[in-house]
């Protein structure tokens, strides 16, 4: 067991509505379990379906293209879960999971994770509400592919990740900062062009290094000229 980190659902929003003695019910019911940075926890060709809870630390959702090239569909943080699709309709994994940080998990089966959903409304509600979120991201990025060039998604990105970042006044501080080829997977594009679009924006006064930070000086600047590229 990592160091410090309870058997325990409460910091998981899904279960936010749930009182703490029902919570507690479905914890017994978990799997706990600890993953060093760099474990695989779910193969894409397993036969798994269990859902897995992020009690602490972070994983990366991956899939892989036909040449080999890794793709990066989200990072997913403590209080948040992930491998709910095979889970509630028993299809096949969309995708792989890997630990990014010492990370401790719970995980539920899926008739457990069903039993959950019926009987509990809030539950029901933030699982559609979550699948909601999931759908409007996924759509985002398909406009993204389909009407921006590499360096633009570039831009996007950048923005993306400085509004889920802290933000300092007009200043959004990225930390640890992304590295080029973690940018490159989420977008469809290669390092290069990442380092490229990222040379253009810290001439331009926009973006700088600080400290192992990715310091995003001017996101208002930033965004209009994302809109500006999406509205041509």
């Amino acid at each position: 067991m990592t160091t410090g980190v309870e058997n325990s659902l409460k910091s998981v929003a899904l279960f936010a509505g749930l009182p703490a003695e029902l919570r507690r019910v479905y914890e017994q019911r978990c799997t706990w379990r600890s993953y060093r940075r760099g474990d695989q926890i779910v193969d894409c060709n397993s036969g798994s379906r269990d859902v897995f809870f992020v009690v602490s630390g972070s994983v990366r959702v991956i899939n892989h293209s036909l040449s080999g090239r890794e793709i990066t569909l989200a990072d997913v943080y403590s209080g948040d879960l992930f491998g709910e699709l095979a889970a509630i309709d028993g299809g096949p994994r969309s995708a792989s999971v890997v630990a990014t940080s010492e990370t401790w998990l719970a995980s539920m089966t899926p008739a457990t994770l069903c039993k959950v959903i019926s009987d509990h409304p809030a539950v029901a509600l933030a699982m559609l509400k979550r699948l909601a979120n999931m759908i409007r991201a996924s759509t985002s990025r398909i406009m993204e592919l389909s009407t921006l060039g590499a360096h633009n998604r570039v831009y996007a990105e950048i923005l993306r990740m400085a509004r889920s970042n802290a933000t300092t006044g007009v200043v959004a501080c990225i930390t640890p900062a992304p590295t080029h080829t973690d940018i490159a997977s989420r977008i469809s594009t290669t390092r290069e062009t990442v380092a490229r679009a990222i040379g253009d924006l810290s001439r331009q006064g926009i973006v700088s290094q600080h400290r192992g930070s990715l310091i995003v000086r001017d996101p208002s600047r930033l965004a209009g000229m994302v809109e500006h590229f999406r509205s041509e």
